[in-house]
């Protein structure tokens, strides 16, 4: 294994494109809106399949988008910028450009990226060391010379939230840093310590915020820790990385139905290849917590149980292919296997999964293990239009199809975001999910489609749908302006046993509610500075159904208002 991974980074050494990676946390949404409204012009092209992007892919695409404002013909019609760059012919706000030199300031680091004539923006030159600089926007302690390149940000940020129930608050503290050695090394690390009145992500609730793993405090609070880092090795085509982060696959406005980001931040290999234009590959290997305790590897000493818990892995792949402009074209498939060592069948990144379990089991079904498929189609070939679909398929069988009783186990996403029209700085999304009973199940408890008992996929799980409707407007730079409308609505929990005395593929689809949200929002965010923002939101809500789905603050009908600032990821 160890000489397997000395050749691989030995391939990339080798390489003499100038590359450097290391990646954006997908909580600065902000940057990401931004691309993808970029993308929506068809200003860049943009594959959004799978996140996070690197700090390298970011400022390529902002330097992109600047030579194309730049370089192109530009004139002025009813106070809207005209930018034509060859068969482009594209409207853009005076915001959208302001935008676009704001974030060019936080991208100066990314190797030849950006142009020198932002330098002056990085901040104050230490006197006696001209390659230290404490730059305010953003705010960090960069440094950078002909080798090396590191940069220090602090992290800090509060949340407060109150309606007719309760008062909560989340606070949160720490830092984080990246760098880059020579052309074709990069590394990062992040960590944030986090205290919050109530958990606000357990296993079983239905909210988007990220899944946790809490320590109980004496005062009914809870405290945790969140780590982030990798190291990666990388050349103009390519990379491989060691990474503890979160991982997002599928298009999505409202939350991915294939990884969603929801769970812990687990360790994992990733391998991304880009060797031509029209063709994008990403495959990971990661560590699972199967949260399922050993008992052959556990045992007592001095009078106290040591806890082993069992082996679990996810190995994935996506393939991207992009026929003409605007349109991404993407599948993939993984396997969640325990119970083993690792195997070096899903080390291989290219394979179909299912086949060479199959292969290595012999077809016993109670000694293999839990594959899935995934399809995305990502379509901006409609100025100011994304449309998108996203399918995850854990079982599939073409009778049942055909049977109006039984259904297969899926999550299908649909919806799409229009950009800018017919109003410019305005935004509409809208967005369905319809996730099948047992899909993200498995009989086999070790080899669920979760992580830390959070699912992997879709944040509703199984047999659950979900419509969002959001209008955004952006009247100023840094100013978002957002209300929104949801639905969300779960079924019955019928676990997928077999020999249960029930047909797992004949569960009816939301026949029985038993949870159900209704919620109207309305929020602005303020990024005064890069990575740094306020932010207010009043959720007017109505949960009805199980109260175990949910904070006990948020059941019944509440009227929500929550204010906070953050600097940092």
């Amino acid at each position: 294994m160890k000489k397997l991974y000395l050749l691989i980074i030995t391939l990339f050494i080798a390489g003499s494109a100038y590359s450097q990676i290391v990646y954006e946390d997908i909580n600065n949404t902000a940057i990401y809106e931004f691309l993808d409204e970029l993308a929506n012009n068809r200003i860049i092209e943009l594959n959004s399949v799978v996140k996070p992007y690197s700090r390298a892919y970011i400022a390529g695409k902002l330097r992109e988008a600047q030579l194309i404002i730049d370089n192109g013909q530009r004139t002025i019609d009813n106070g809207q910028l005209i930018i034509e760059n060859g068969k482009l012919k594209t409207k853009v706000s005076k915001r959208l450009v302001k935008d676009l030199q704001f974030y060019l300031q936080d991208y100066q680091l990314e190797g030849k990226m950006i142009p020198v004539t932002y330098e002056h923006k990085i901040g104050f030159i230490a006197r006696k060391n001209p390659n230290m600089k404490v730059a305010l926007n953003p705010l960090a302690f960069n440094y950078r010379d002909s080798l090396f390149t590191f940069s220090l940000r602090p992290i800090l940020g509060v949340q407060w939230m109150t309606n007719e129930n309760a008062a909560e608050y989340h606070r949160w503290w720490g830092g984080g840093m990246f760098g880059y050695i020579g052309k074709n090394f990069g590394f990062y690390a992040n960590i944030r310590d986090n205290e919050e009145s109530t958990p606000l992500a357990k296993p079983v609730y239905f909210t988007q915020a990220q899944g946790q793993v809490y320590k109980n405090m004496q005062s009914g609070a809870v405290n945790y820790s969140e780590m982030r880092g990798g190291i990666i090795a990388s050349v103009g085509w390519g990379s491989i990385g060691i990474m503890n982060d979160r991982v997002v696959w599928g298009d999505n406005y409202h939350g991915a139905n294939i990884l969603s980001g929801k769970a812990p931040a687990f360790p994992y290999i990733q391998l991304h290849l880009n060797p031509a234009k029209w063709f994008d590959f990403n495959y990971m290997h990661g560590w699972l917590n199967s949260n399922i305790i050993d008992s052959s590897r556990s045992y007592y000493i001095d009078g106290v149980y040591r806890q082993t818990l069992r082996n679990k892995y996810i190995a994935a792949n996506m393939f991207t292919f992009i026929p003409w402009r605007g349109l991404n074209l993407s599948f993939g498939n993984s396997i969640i296997y325990s119970d083993i060592n690792i195997n070096p069948l899903y080390l291989i990144p290219f394979l179909f999964y299912n086949a060479v379990d199959a292969s290595r089991t012999n077809y016993a079904d109670y000694a293999g293990s839990n594959s899935q498929m995934f399809f995305n189609i990502s379509s901006r070939q409609i100025k100011y239009l994304h449309l998108f679909v996203s399918l995850f398929i854990d079982e599939w069988k073409t009778s049942r199809v055909i049977d109006p009783n039984t259904s297969n186990f899926t999550s299908l996403k649909a919806g799409f975001k229009l950009s800018d029209f017919p109003v410019q700085n305005l935004s509409l999304t809208a967005e369905y999910t319809r996730t099948m009973p047992m899909t993200y199940d498995h009989y086999i408890a070790t080899t669920t489609f979760a992580s830390n008992d959070y699912v992997l996929g879709n944040y509703m799980r199984e047999n659950s749908q979900e419509i969002y409707v959001a209008l955004a407007w952006r009247p100023i730079r840094g100013l978002l302006i957002n209300s929104s409308y949801t639905l969300a609505q779960h079924g019955d929990d019928i676990r997928y046993r077999n020999n249960a005395g029930y047909q797992v593929d004949a569960v009816p689809f939301l026949k029985n509610k038993t949870w159900q949200n209704s919620a109207f929002g309305l929020s602005a965010r303020y990024e005064f500075v890069n990575n740094g923002y306020f932010f207010v939101q009043y959720l007017n809500g109505e949960q009805l159904g199980d109260v175990k789905f949910n904070p006990e603050f948020m059941i019944g009908k509440t009227n929500t208002f929550l204010c906070g600032v953050n600097f940092g990821f």
